[in-house]
């Protein structure tokens, strides 16, 4: 820690594999999907202050607020409230969002996790990791994952997080068509609303190959609704499909931000060059899975 500064990535968040599972009396819809984190990230600095504040710079700033709706505030308050002696002085903290609003990325999730976990660093005292966890998981479903930012199997609404052996090297490249999609408006579209949970999850996959085949058994039960509020997901996925050496093309958690697989970073960097030419429209990003 610089002078008192704390620095801390907010790694994007893939599924890999999501299948809806049914749907609890309050409304909330329970999950079945292996997730994983990349590289590529947004990134938070937190300094003492008079008082709290946040600043959002970055590619992405202008599509974020900085007020009180924003989840890092959120988190800060709520950290404040749960730990109310744990923060000696005021907390201004940069945002520099690299990472597209309302993508199925995780973003907003991820940044309110990097704000936690910057701000237990800045503690006066030792919080614990399950106090930490419990506090993620007042600010949505997808906090306490990023909280852990690691390979990880999810079940229930979100809650329950376990983490897997890290995968094989894999390569990915991101397309967004720069469309927001809210989360609970492609749930609304979801034609099924109870549908088999994944297969097995091996406990380790020793190569990229294994990785593919097992994944060709399952779906991201969010894409067909996703498809159907921003058409241009399908156009999009199929430029992926033929880029040389993808190994799968499919949409992330509620989209509409698309990813393709590759066995090695040359691959997964002409991809992205090749869907920059073809889809110039789009946000398009060549990243690596983040190693646990």
């Amino acid at each position: 820690m610089e002078g008192g500064s704390v620095g801390e990535a907010a790694a994007a968040k893939i599924n890999l594999a999501l299948h809806v599972t049914g749907q609890r009396p309050d409304g909330y819809h329970t999950l079945h999907s292996l997730c994983v984190f990349t590289e590529l990230a947004d990134h938070l600095t937190l300094v003492p202050a008079r008082s709290d504040e946040l600043t959002i710079t970055g590619p992405f700033a202008a599509d974020l607020a900085a007020g009180r709706s924003n989840l890092v505030m959120r988190a800060l308050e709520r950290f404040r409230s749960r730990f109310p002696d744990a923060l000696e002085t005021g907390i201004h903290i940069t945002l520099e969002k690299h990472l597209p609003v309302a993508s199925g990325l995780g973003g907003g999730s991820a940044d309110a996790a990097a704000a936690l976990r910057g701000l237990r660093q800045m503690s006066a005292y030792a919080i614990h990791d399950a106090d930490l966890f419990a506090l993620a998981s007042g600010l949505g479903a997808d906090v306490p994952m990023c909280l852990m930012s690691r390979t990880c199997e999810v079940t229930g609404v979100g809650e329950r997080v376990r983490p897997l052996a890290q995968l094989p090297t894999m390569h990915m490249v991101l397309v967004n068509p720069g469309e927001p999609l809210a989360t609970p408006a492609v749930f609304r579209n979801l034609a099924e609303r109870t549908n088999p949970p994944l297969p097995d999850i091996p406990e380790r996959f020793e190569r990229a190959a294994h990785l593919s085949l097992w994944l060709a058994d399952t779906r991201n039960d969010l894409q067909p609704p996703a498809e159907e509020m921003v058409p241009a997901i399908r156009p999009i996925l199929a430029a992926i499909t033929r880029t040389p050496g993808c190994a799968l093309a499919r949409m992330s958690g509620s989209g509409a931000t698309c990813f393709g697989l590759y066995g090695s970073e040359a691959a997964a960097h002409q991809a992205a060059h090749d869907l920059r030419d073809a889809l110039p429209r789009c946000w398009v990003a060549a990243t690596r899975l983040l190693e646990d």
